[in-house]
């Protein structure tokens, strides 16, 4: 599967209506990310970073704000199961959609910032 639309409907509707917010959220905030599915799962890339990730499954959707999105929103995450780079959202419970974009916001100023001192630091 290679079209992140096809990985969406697969789903449930309940769930499929949470993971086309979470895509929205992000096109919206960063409509020039590139999107893709890699791992499995859609992908979004800035300027060739990636931005975040995120997948449905049963009875969460995991969101994935690596390098360093996950430790600069360490308190918010803490109420939310977490794994290595990820955090669970669970079904059940209202989806934080503010919280991932702030996250998305964050992570598109990161890698902007990374990309303006690399330009500075080879001029």
């Amino acid at each position: 599967m290679n079209d992140v639309t096809q990985y969406i409907e697969q789903f449930p509707e309940e769930i499929q209506e949470i993971l086309g917010k979470i895509r929205s959220v992000i096109l919206v905030e960063v409509p020039e990310a590139t999107e893709k599915i890699a791992y499995g799962i859609p992908a979004y890339y800035l300027q060739g970073k990636p931005l975040v990730y995120f997948a449905g499954y049963k009875n969460h959707i995991g969101f994935y704000a690596t390098p360093n999105g996950h430790e600069e929103f360490a308190k918010e995450f803490s109420k939310y199961k977490q794994g290595k780079g990820s955090v669970q959202f669970p079904i059940k419970q209202e989806i934080p959609y503010e919280l991932i974009l702030k996250v998305v916001k964050f992570r598109r100023e990161t890698i902007s910032n990374n990309i303006k001192q690399t330009q500075t630091t080879s001029n």
